[in-house]
């Protein structure tokens, strides 16, 4: 069994003990990035994420082997009080999967500099990292709790500027992001709803998409209840 000292090594030869042929044709159907994969679940990961603990260095060094099941094991075990800006922007530029990006976006808005890695990552025009800074958003508006509803407000600008990029996984963050606002609280629904009809009434087949899908969700009768 794998301890707090195991290696990246000794963890890449575990988990090359626990492929699955099945899990990574079940993977495919969900547009998960296989070519790497030995497929493994990401419960069973965060499972072996526990038990080896933490380790910065170690975490940087399961990344590099650029096996899908390793970095997610490095997403798991990094230490976001460690992780630099650097190796952010480095292993976003890595990124080729939706998986990876919301996993990583979780341990992103973890450092103290993620508002500037959204900013960073959304003016970025490849797919996933785009998408990165918009998963960022709807994971920060569910996690961060005493983070004021007023800097979640504060993405919604950007949120209009990138609703009308129409590449599948960048369109499907930004609706993410908005409706996460929306629902986050009283304050954050008025003014979410607000851009989301706008976007709704657009003439870009983009910006309507994410605008009335948008608009349903923070329409919904579970929801207004919830917020009153």
């Amino acid at each position: 069994m794998l301890d707090k000292n195991a290696s990246a090594q000794d963890i890449i030869r575990h988990l090359q003990t626990m492929t699955s042929q099945d899990a990574i044709d079940s993977m495919r159907r969900f547009s998960i990035v296989t070519d790497t994969a030995l497929g493994i679940s990401n419960p069973d990961l965060q499972k072996l994420a526990r038990q080896v603990g933490n380790n910065h260095q170690r975490a940087l060094q399961l990344w590099n082997s650029d096996i899908r099941e390793a970095r997610l094991m490095a997403i798991y075990t990094a230490d976001p009080t460690l992780l630099t800006r650097n190796e952010c922007l480095a292993w976003a530029g890595d990124f080729s999967s939706w998986e990876i990006v919301d996993a990583a976006a979780d341990l992103f808005t973890q450092t103290p500099f993620w508002k500037d890695l959204i900013d960073t990552f959304s003016a970025d025009d490849r797919e996933f990292v785009r998408r990165t800074a918009f998963a960022m958003i709807a994971g920060a508006t569910v996690h961060l709790k005493k983070e004021p509803d007023e800097t979640m407000l504060g993405f919604l600008p950007l949120i209009k500027t990138y609703a009308n990029d129409d590449r599948n996984f960048v369109c499907k963050a930004v609706n993410w992001a908005l409706r996460n606002i929306g629902k986050r609280s009283t304050n954050c629904h008025a003014p979410a709803l607000a851009l989301a009809q706008v976007l709704a009434d657009s003439e870009n087949k983009t910006e309507r998409w994410v605008g009335k899908d948008a608009v349903k969700q923070l329409t919904g009768e579970k929801l207004l209840a919830r917020l009153k």
